[in-house]
């Protein structure tokens, strides 16, 4: 069966501490493909301020 597995931080480091953590669990020829995304946009809640959202989906054989 395959499946995905979608992240998604407001940091960078933190999105591949958790991608990797999730990894470490998962045989390497388990895993199909990996999408990386990065997001940026105005924060309206701050003046002069950037929001950031990294991503990323791994899809994988359960």
């Amino acid at each position: 069966m395959i499946q995905v597995k979608v992240f998604d931080e407001e940091h960078e480091d933190d999105l591949e501490e958790s991608v990797n953590e999730f990894l470490s669990g998962i045989p390497h020829d388990h895993i199909i493909d990996i999408k990386y995304q990065i997001a940026v946009c105005e924060n309206v809640h701050e003046e002069n301020s950037t929001m950031f959202s990294f991503s990323a989906m791994i899809i994988y054989k359960k």
